[in-house]
Formats: structure tokens, C-alpha cells, sequence
């Protein structure tokens, strides 16, 4: 019997991947530059201090 392989997304990979669904809805940015401002977006939104979120 053949296993299929299963991948796993951290839980950032769903986060990066959350925010790079949006960029390209509203956007006219291809998939790659659109997954690297999402990365860029979150690494701003983790430096902002929770209390202030």
C-alpha cells in the first residue's frame, strides 16, 4: 500500500500564506512578490508589542 506524503504548515507558514491570499486578491502583485510582502508584513505586525495590537 503507497503512502501518500503529508506536508505540514506551521502555524506562520498559515499565517504568511493567510496574508499573501489577501495581497493577491487586492492587488495585481504575482504570487511571489506577494508572498514576500506578506512576510514583510508580518515580521512589522510581530515587532509592534501585543499590548499595543
Amino acid at each position: 500500500m503507497a503512502s501518500a506524503a503529508v506536508t505540514f504548515r506551521t502555524p506562520y507558514e498559515n499565517r504568511v500564506g493567510l496574508v499573501k491570499d489577501t495581497i493577491v486578491a487586492h492587488s495585481k502583485l504575482n504570487d511571489k512578490a506577494a508572498d514576500e510582502l506578506a512576510e514583510h508584513v508580518l515580521q512589522a505586525l510581530d515587532s509592534i508589542p501585543e499590548k499595543m495590537r
